[in-house]
């Protein structure tokens, strides 16, 4: 008792009573790809662009915490006024608020108000520099322009995401569930990963993601067809079942393969992920972290550890997200990978974040470590002005 008692004594003389909320700016936020980025499995060309709904929280000391939010303006006003450090909660390292999983800019201001990165506010257990994947090897074949001559394509994007500094990709698969018929869908798919794979060689790790667009009969054979491809995780090859998760990694295992079996982010909340940590069904755990937010991942993480089981939240479409990622990264000790869309912005200012060798470094800027720039948030087309709250 005494020991919290100090803890707690030492945390309010350290964190500023006189911090208030006085301003709160909802903008989106447009980012661009590096290409453009073909079908998946269900879904149709995602093109070079992604929206990220933000919200700068203003306060009277000239301090203002950043971030990816979808909190309603009605909720959001409820914090004008109100000093941050009343919804941060240092012990559970949560954050007890309205905004529900909409925390990032709080974070991000209690970060910046105590002068350390939030990965330290959640624990700072996990990696020095966090393993990243390029999620964007889509569906090139089928776009009109690479039609002709798709293998070339396929090349190019690896070449892109290794001059980025990427080591590791996850392609997708699943054309036969939509696009085309389920065969020639199928000979599609173990054609585009031998191409890739004799791209990159044995030393690159790839990984493939089916958007639930494979049954397990057809994610057997596949897997059967590339005995030697050394695959490092399948994700998301059929609507999520613990018999048939169980199945499969059961298969897995008895073929001598170390492959993970990766799931999880079309579930809405995490207690939907509770049956499958507890059978453990699932190797890798892809709770998406705009749906489940900081809180949601580090709940479903505390299942997770006792079980040997990772975590490595889904994330596309989310530019913010990715820096999301990364401080988890930092933060959970049984952290897996995180997932990158290549976005980027020329209004969003990340100095110190890089990739080199397949590893993401994160700076020990407190909070995010992401700023705006002023000039071109005022000016730019990329950004759409919501509401201003004072």
């Amino acid at each position: 008792m005494k020991n919290i008692d100090s803890s707690a004594s030492l945390f309010k003389s350290e964190h500023p009573d006189d911090i208030r909320i006085t301003r709160i700016v909802g903008f989106n936020l447009t980012s661009h790809r590096i290409k453009q980025v073909g079908n998946n499995a269900v879904g149709g060309v995602h093109g070079r662009e992604a929206v990220d709904r933000m919200v700068r929280l203003m306060t009277n000391t000239g301090l203002e915490g950043i971030g990816r939010c979808y909190a309603d303006e009605q909720i959001l006003v409820s914090l004008l006024g109100k000093n941050p450090f009343t919804y941060y909660q240092p012990g559970e390292k949560r954050m007890q608020c309205s905004l529900g999983v909409h925390t990032m800019p709080l974070w991000d201001l209690v970060g910046k108000s105590l002068h350390k990165p939030v990965y330290d506010l959640l624990g700072h257990k996990g990696y020095d520099k966090v393993p990243a994947y390029d999620g964007s090897i889509y569906f090139s074949d089928l776009m009109q322009e690479f039609s002709g001559n798709y293998a070339d394509r396929f090349r190019q994007e690896i070449d892109m995401g290794l001059n980025r500094g990427f080591r590791a990709f996850k392609v997708k698969v699943g054309r036969g569930y939509k696009w085309m018929d389920r065969q020639e869908g199928y000979h599609r798919d173990i054609e585009v990963l031998k191409i890739i794979r004799t791209c990159v060689g044995q030393d690159i790790q790839i990984g493939i993601d089916a958007n639930n667009g494979h049954t397990l009969s057809s994610t057997k054979s596949l897997l059967q067809e590339l005995p030697d491809y050394n695959l490092s995780f399948v994700e998301e090859m059929f609507p999520e079942e613990i018999n048939e998760c169980l199945e499969l990694k059961e298969f897995m295992h008895k073929l001598g393969w170390k492959t993970l079996l990766a799931d999880g982010e079309t579930q809405s909340t995490p207690i939907g992920l509770k049956p499958f940590i507890d059978a453990r069904a699932i190797d890798v755990l892809q709770g998406d972290l705009n749906t489940f937010g900081i809180e949601g991942i580090l709940t479903e993480a505390a299942w997770a550890e006792p079980q040997g089981l990772k975590v490595a939240p889904h994330n596309w479409g989310s530019l913010l997200g990715f820096y999301g990622q990364l401080h988890l990264g930092k933060a959970l000790p049984h952290f897996y990978m995180a997932e990158c869309d290549p976005l980027e912005s020329e209004v969003l200012v990340a100095d110190g974040y890089s990739i080199k060798d397949g590893m993401a470094t994160v700076p020990e800027t407190p909070g995010f470590g992401l700023k705006l720039d002023e000039q071109k948030f005022a000016s730019s087309p990329d950004i759409k002005i919501l509401f201003d709250l004072s």
